[in-house]
């Protein structure tokens, strides 16, 4: 127990998995599901920790097959993975004591990479409006429009809008349809908000902070940030060219949609695949050559320190800028005029290998697990998974057992996974005194 309180961030995978157990009993119980039946073990664990690594993967028909209490269970899993366990402990500390000890304050630091201590109270206030004041939001718009446009009743349009505005922000991939929300996807009065929900959601508080208080002074935000913010912008809007390019003539995703509905619904696509998981077109009938884009824009993810998944933007932007200085001879790494520093360098490396030996590993397993699965639809899989996406072709309700214990795993793995390394490895540097003879090993 010592050991745990000396570094905090251990205590981030016990927080996950203890309220991933919680939800799992919770779940199993009878009066959660719509026939009134308990929940196979399996099931429930896999919609809990699908909803506290806020994945949205589903072995089951969501809408028909919980109830209304199964669905708010499913619902405060989500907004509590999305929050983080230990952002959230320290906000109920905070209403109580009306004070933050310095234990409590490193907790909340490692789940928010935010590296000064000293505003951590201000920091979770900034946090909690920022989540509900979005959610919020969303939910003002997506409710009205369903209420006055689809003829939903008041209380209705306002719960289905409650829960997929949760689900939006936290890059959760839960709906209530079980078409998810491809019926929506020429409407930007419901895909837009769910979208730009998302992306706030999956840019994560440090960088979206910075670049509020910031907005008019670009060129001093933090590498970091700019890292976070361009790099997203780059990846959706490529992402979206692709996309539309791709699906303009297919007529089982886009190609029966007028020019407007195309690219509302390939914008909102992109936003959505990066972590969101919703479906606003038909995933399982994509053409063969946008497989590839989701499963890249997946295993990328989002900012750090969110609500997203992946091996974030910033590690593979800061990879591509190491590439180039090796390409050119550059001596150090450079972003926008600063020096990184060795130990980043090999902390985003060490991230995205392990990250790419989960996944390839993943796909193997459930390869080997499930009889006849083809290879590219275990790889999407396995990378919605890990990345805690959401996004599938329809192969997570069709695996056997041992299958969803490894997607099981992923999502988890995936959730504490890369917050956890990369704190782990801070943690544990050291300084030697002394420095080995140099020797340059034959590469390539």
């Amino acid at each position: 127990m010592r050991r745990l309180l000396r570094h905090p961030v251990r205590l981030v995978p016990l927080g996950f998995l203890a309220v991933i157990l919680l939800g799992t009993g919770v779940l199993m119980l009878p009066w959660a599901t719509s026939r009134e039946e308990y929940t196979p073990f399996v099931t429930a664990l896999f919609t809990s920790t699908s909803a506290v690594s806020v994945t949205g993967l589903s072995v089951t028909d969501t809408p028909n097959y919980w109830n209304a209490f199964g669905l708010t269970t499913i619902t405060v899993l989500t907004q509590i993975g999305g929050l983080g366990i230990l952002t959230g402990a320290a906000l109920v500390i905070l209403a109580v004591s009306r004070q933050l000890g310095l234990r409590n304050r490193l907790l909340v630091q490692a789940e928010t990479a935010e590296f000064g201590i000293g505003d951590v109270r201000w920091l979770l206030i900034r946090i909690a409006g920022t989540v509900f004041v979005t959610e919020a939001l969303m939910t003002v718009v997506v409710a009205g429009r369903l209420w006055l446009r689809y003829d939903y009743g008041f209380r209705s349009a306002l719960g289905n809008a409650l829960f997929h505005s949760i689900e939006a922000f936290n890059n959760g991939g839960f709906t209530l349809y079980s078409d998810s929300l491809v019926a929506f996807g020429e409407d930007p009065w419901v895909a837009l908000p769910l979208s730009l929900g998302a992306i706030i959601g999956g840019l994560g508080f440090p960088a979206l902070f910075e670049a509020v208080r910031e907005w008019r002074r670009p060129a001093g935000w933090t590498i970091a940030t700019k890292l976070t913010i361009w790099g997203s912008l780059a990846l959706v809007g490529l992402g979206f060219g692709y996309l539309l390019l791709a699906e303009w003539t297919n007529p089982y995703t886009i190609g029966t949609y007028s020019a407007w509905g195309k690219v509302l619904a390939s914008f909102a696509q992109i936003a959505l695949s990066r972590t969101g998981g919703f479906d606003v077109i038909n995933i399982a009938r994509l053409s063969e050559e946008s497989y590839p884009l989701f499963i890249v824009l997946m295993f990328i993810g989002g900012g750090s320190a969110s609500t997203a998944g992946g091996i974030k933007v910033s590690t593979f932007f800061l990879l591509a800028f190491v590439i180039w200085a090796e390409v050119r001879g550059e001596p150090d790494v450079t972003v926008g005029g600063r020096r990184i520093a060795n130990a980043s360098q090999r902390q985003a490396l060490t991230v995205a290998l392990l990250s790419v030996a989960l996944v390839v590993g993943g796909a193997v397993g459930l390869i080997l697990l499930t009889e006849g699965v083809p290879n590219f639809a275990a790889i999407f899989e396995v990378t919605s998974a890990f990345s805690t996406t959401g996004l599938s072709v329809g192969l997570a309700p069709r695996l056997p057992e041992p299958g969803k214990y490894l997607l099981t795993a992923l999502m988890y793995i995936g959730r504490v996974g890369p917050l956890t390394l990369g704190s782990a490895i801070a943690l544990n540097t050291r300084r030697r005194l002394y420095r080995y003879p140099e020797e340059q090993p034959i590469v390539g």
